[in-house]
């Protein structure tokens, strides 16, 4: 498995190392600029000290939990996949199966629930959001990060979600990614006015709420990268590829 996967991100169209090489430049263009994973991890660790009780909500093979898990009081990750779970990459980390609608937590168990690349798959983000709210303490937070459907790359993104079968194939092709990590997507909470919408119904507030540029994810040469920077001259700014929210339990 480890060796299909490695030949798998090595053929990629746009391999990961290639994509971060291309993020460097952008970000010599617009110093000020940070990745959203760059600034997810900012925002989550701004919520931790040691006492924390955090979930990690579909948590996959691990994500940026698995940096610092070991320094708060308790990490947990869910997820409903189980071959993800088997392979997280943080042995000892406590993980689950489960679904975000059904979480299977005590009310108030947790001070921060972090959300990577899951908001885009969920059928019903109305009743996780509701659910999240049950399991937070009052003034915990949950932070996320998730396509923007209005950034015109999205357009790719939604036949896939028309024909799963063809996205099953091309996103691995593309980025290298095995296609068991590759999900059917639903977009149901993927414009600010959708999570606002979603957050308030289930009694959330917004604490923060960014929309995220970067040019990379068609820079298949320096061609590309450039037409892509310049093309987010003309974008309004509200149509950034990604969104990175901040909700909180008041």
């Amino acid at each position: 498995m480890a060796q299909a996967e490695e030949r798998l991100r090595r053929d990629a169209l746009l391999p990961l190392s290639v994509q971060n090489g291309y993020r460097e430049r952008y970000r010599g263009i617009r110093p000020a600029w940070r990745s959203s994973g760059d600034q997810l991890e900012a925002v989550v660790r701004s919520h931790i000290t040691p006492s924390s009780q955090v979930l990690d909500l579909g948590c996959g093979r691990g994500g940026v939990v698995e940096l610092f898990w070991r320094d708060v009081g308790l990490a947990i990750g869910l997820d409903p996949d189980t071959p993800s779970l088997s392979e997280h990459r943080s042995g000892g980390m406590p993980v689950i199966r489960g679904l975000g609608e059904q979480l299977p937590f005590a009310a108030e168990s947790f001070d921060l629930i972090v959300c990577v690349w899951v908001l885009e798959h969920l059928k019903d983000p109305a009743a996780t959001l509701r659910e999240v709210h049950r399991v937070l303490r009052p003034k915990g937070h949950f932070v996320f990060v998730t396509p923007n459907v209005r950034n015109p790359l999205m357009l790719a993104n939604r036949i896939g979600k028309a024909l799963p079968a063809l996205q099953r194939r091309l996103v691995p092709r593309f980025y290298g990614r095995v296609e068991a990590d590759t999900f059917p997507v639903q977009y149901r909470a993927n414009t600010v006015g959708a999570i606002r919408a979603h957050a308030e119904a289930a009694g959330l507030a917004v604490y923060d709420m960014r929309v995220v540029p970067d040019p990379t994810y068609l820079a298949l040469n320096a061609f590309m990268f450039r037409a892509s920077v310049m093309s987010e001259r003309f974008m309004p700014k509200g149509w950034g590829v990604h969104l990175l929210g901040d909700l909180v339990r008041l």
